[in-house]
């Protein structure tokens, strides 16, 4: 599972590495987080299509997702592109990916916090609810929750541990040191982190970002383009139970 990737330096980094990591870690099902992927803001249809062909599998987002226009037909008709489950109903799209992943029934699923955040319904209760739909076959249940806050972030994994396979954390581009297995069996981790240019500001240009900090009249950040990393985590999940045995965090400069 990758981590935010933000505009075109997170784009190309993916794009050259994602079979490399895929041999390296013996990669069965790649996930990443697709919400700032359009210099910075949403997806277009051709940015995903290139990157599904490249070896991404599933992409989740978050509050960003519908930033840009041809984002909305785009994920009424490409299910591997999920948006947060607890947007409204009538949202286009999908908040849970569901496939056959060698042989094992594999769910993808997609939340949003509340704290700090963009309204939206109860992110817990979507989660009961996608769960509560899925057939008791589909054991392994991997968990992208969209949040600022740590603590709700932290709150969800204990509220599904035992329940989905893995809960990790998005949005805030920073990663955490918490990877873990919860007693019941659930990998976390609060947050993956980002990939994408390490020498602005999450991911912005850094003096665009300091300029809206200081002034009033500041323009909407450009991205940064150098010191480009990959963040994500390699969750090795059984099969037969759904229980994760293990969660390894990454954090490697596109080059290494």
């Amino acid at each position: 599972m990758i981590g935010d990737v933000v505009a075109k330096p997170g784009r190309i980094a993916v794009l050259e590495r994602i079979q490399d990591l895929r041999e390296q870690h013996d990669i069965d099902l790649a996930i990443m987080n697709a919400e700032n992927l359009a210099g910075g803001f949403s997806v277009t249809p051709s940015l995903c299509e290139q990157l599904f062909a490249s070896g991404i599998d599933v992409m989740t987002s978050g509050n960003h997702i519908f930033d840009k226009k041809e984002a909305i037909p785009y994920i009424a008709k490409q299910p591997r592109l999920l948006r947060p489950a607890n947007y409204p109903p009538n949202t286009p799209g999908s908040g849970m990916w569901t496939g056959i992943i060698n042989n094992t029934p594999v769910a993808v699923m997609n939340l949003m916090g509340r704290v700090f955040m963009p309204a939206t319904d109860d992110p817990f209760r979507a989660a009961d609810q996608l769960l509560a739909s899925l057939p008791s076959a589909t054991r392994v249940r991997l968990v992208d929750m969209h949040a600022e806050a740590t603590s709700e972030k932290v709150a969800m994994g204990w509220y599904l541990d035992g329940r989905v396979s893995t809960v990790v954390g998005t949005h805030t581009h920073v990663q955490t040191a918490d990877e873990r297995i919860l007693p019941d069996g659930t990998a976390y981790l609060t947050d993956l982190g980002m990939t994408g240019s390490y020498s602005g500001v999450i991911g912005m240009n850094k003096k665009d970002v300091i300029a809206r900090f200081t002034t009033a009249i500041a323009r909407r950040a450009e991205h940064s383009t150098e010191q480009v990393r990959i963040c994500a985590a390699v969750i090795d999940i059984d099969e037969t139970s759904g229980k994760a045995r293990g969660i390894e965090r990454l954090n490697l400069a596109h080059d290494q």
